[in-house]
């Protein structure tokens, strides 16, 4: 079997678990879905991943569940269970285990409250609040659009580095980052435009095919807010840098989209330690 075979029926499995997260995703469906021998089909998928497919489905759930516990007054209980839990003991474990903290604390610390005013901020304590400015050229990427609500365009991503990875085109220099075009509280999450993007060195050697298109990241001076912690988090660190920081920097927003820069794999690195970079283009 070629390696796009496996390409096209890996990428279904990736397809069908970000869709179907709150359906029994058994291993024996997933094989089905990826038309491979449930003996073997498994070890494929840890092979083109790096990890299972049942850490995949507990890793996906676990992140709605903390945008869920941020953003939604619905019950711990509801929520634990929608996230494939039978009691929310067990639920609280899998949560502490890669939030480092329980889901009623990561409810209440976890959110807007970790962003404070900038009069509030005591001396020298600014680790929530680092911005720096830099300058930065332009670069192409690899990038797969994504329609819809910016907490699931992981599954953009999971497809655009398989594409590389099929390719042989992962470079372990180039930085992944996500691109959003809209604002989520004047755009409805259905109609919201990003785009799951890989830095490329040398971009006319790649031949492009659908889904992946290239693009190019204009270059210029940035606002880079760097934020340490859950994806979930990253609305509040937006609402900080725009609400507090923009208008007491004296500086402008130029007229590119901002970008995210994710600087380790959630698939290797506990949601608390995920470390990601704002890029806010400033006029010149």
């Amino acid at each position: 079997m070629s390696s796009r075979l496996y390409e096209a029926r890996l990428a279904r499995v990736v397809a069908y678990i970000h869709d179907h997260l709150d359906d029994e995703l058994d291993l024996n469906r997933l094989a089905e879905v990826a038309c491979l021998s449930p003996y073997h089909w498994h070890r494929i998928y840890h092979g083109f991943y790096g990890e299972t497919a049942a850490a995949t489905v507990r890793r996906l759930r676990l992140h709605r569940a903390a945008n869920e516990l941020v953003h939604d007054a619905g019950p711990i209980d509801s929520i634990a269970e929608r996230a494939g839990y039978s009691s929310v003991q067990a639920f609280s474990r899998a949560f502490q285990a890669s939030y480092r903290m329980a889901p009623g604390q990561f409810r209440t610390e976890g959110g807007a409250s970790m962003f404070v005013s900038l009069d509030d901020i005591e001396s020298g304590d600014t680790a929530m609040h680092q911005v720096d400015i830099r300058k930065q050229s332009g670069f192409t990427v690899a990038a797969i659009g994504h329609k819809g609500d910016y907490m699931n365009i992981g599954k953009a991503f999971e497809l655009l580095f398989h594409w590389l990875a099929t390719r042989g085109l992962v470079d372990p220099r180039a930085r992944s980052l996500g691109i959003y075009f809209d604002d989520p509280s004047v755009v409805p999450a259905d109609d919201l435009r990003s785009m799951a993007c890989c830095e490329l060195f040398e971009p006319d050697a790649v031949k492009f095919e659908a889904p992946v298109s290239r693009a190019e990241v204009a270059g210029g001076e940035f606002a880079v807010l760097t934020h340490v912690g859950p994806y979930a988090q990253l609305c509040f660190a937006y609402q900080w840098l725009y609400g507090e920081w923009l208008p007491k920097s004296g500086r402008e927003t130029g007229e590119a989209p901002v970008f995210e820069v994710y600087v380790n794999d959630p698939r290797e690195t506990a949601p608390a330690d995920l470390v990601t970079e704002i890029w806010l283009p400033l006029k010149g």
